[in-house]
């Protein structure tokens, strides 16, 4: 018994992943051994699992047999892999919490509307509906479940229809040129405008249409702590059109405004000669600025890249700005831009007023 015990140690053991279910294949292997008569230590050392993961497998698969032996029918029980494989499928079909779908319907509705109407994310619909106290908990879903509900096509958004989830690719690692920078580097950026915990440092970029260099383009704006996004048309994409459109709103907000972060496009070589404290990213590191690439792929569910922008007016850019400064967003507990901006722009206001006073 020790010589075959050890012949099938050396032809049937592998190395077996920690943790993992039993496979069909060493169902039949412990059929084997145990018909050989092993104990179920000895199957459990062939196995590669522990002794009552074993003791556990020969008790689920156990069947009542019966044979005839002199004339007499005898009962007895013996492990069957196909029955054990079989209770096994049986067992992890009900393993799962049941689906809320039904019980969440309201739920389901409401989110389906907000991403049609709004182009609210799955995330944003249920945090917000968290904050607002919309529903109870066991009258809505969470996150993780409503996009496994869109996976599963149980609902008639698809992936297809999500913002960023089919636009994902993977990164590409690349040696980035030099470049002489403009002006003073992100490097001599105040700390505390790194940590968004400050009001008032911004970041800003353009959002070009069709790239033949002739048409209107948007400028953007981005506050770092808020997210709030200020988003103007120009007549093109230079010094002179981004500075006629930050005159006008530096006029309202300029009090405020401590930072700006711009690329090394032509376009923004002549801040300083609006704003103060001006820095620029570092070449091909568009993570320098990453407010303004967030949002500015956002930008592009309404307006898609290679659309004319002649063909857009004014207010089809503030209809836009306006739709995102009034989306919940989960990196500020589901508050909207808006509503963290007008807060801090009123406490800052504040602050500024009571220095001027004393």
């Amino acid at each position: 018994m020790k010589e075959v015990f050890v012949l099938m140690q050396e032809q049937l053991i592998t190395s077996r992943v920690k943790g993992h279910h039993l496979s069909d294949i060493e169902r039949g292997s412990i059929n084997e051994l145990h018909r050989r008569g092993f104990s179920n230590r000895q199957i459990a050392m062939q196995i590669g699992v522990c002794p009552q993961t074993i003791n556990n497998e020969l008790h689920r698969g156990e069947i009542d047999q019966v044979k005839r032996v002199n004339g007499q029918l005898q009962y007895y029980r013996e492990y069957d892999p196909y029955a054990a494989s079989a209770r096994y499928q049986r067992c992890r079909a009900k393993c799962h919490r049941p689906r809320k779908i039904t019980q969440a319907a309201d739920f389901i509705a409401y989110f389906i509307e907000r991403f049609k109407h709004d182009h609210w994310s799955p995330d944003a619909v249920v945090g917000r509906a968290k904050r607002q106290h919309l529903y109870r908990s066991d009258e809505m879903v969470c996150t993780a479940t409503l996009y496994n509900y869109i996976d599963a096509q149980l609902l008639e958004i698809r992936n297809i229809n999500l913002l960023e989830k089919t636009r994902r690719r993977t990164g590409h690692k690349h040696l980035a040129k030099h470049k002489r920078l403009i002006g003073r580097s992100i490097d001599e950026r105040p700390k505390r405008a790194d940590s968004r915990r400050e009001f008032g440092h911004f970041e800003i970029d353009t959002v070009v249409g069709k790239r033949n260099g002739r048409e209107n383009v948007i400028l953007t704006l981005n506050e770092r702590k808020s997210r709030c996004e200020f988003m103007r048309l120009i007549d093109s994409k230079d010094a002179d059109s981004v500075n006629y459109a930050l005159k006008e709103i530096t006029a309202e907000y300029g009090d405020i405004i401590k930072t700006v972060t711009a690329d090394n496009g032509t376009e923004f070589t002549n801040l300083k000669s609006i704003l103060t404290d001006v820095y620029y990213a570092h070449p091909y590191r568009s993570c320098d600025r990453a407010t303004n690439e967030t949002h500015n792929r956002m930008i592009r569910r309404d307006i898609p890249k290679g659309r004319s922008l002649d063909a857009l007016a004014p207010d089809d850019i503030l209809r836009v700005e306006d739709h995102l400064n009034h989306l919940p967003r989960r990196i500020l507990n589901y508050k909207t831009p808006a509503e963290v901006f007008r807060s801090e722009l009123r406490r800052t206001r504040q602050r500024l007023s009571n220095k001027t006073t004393i």
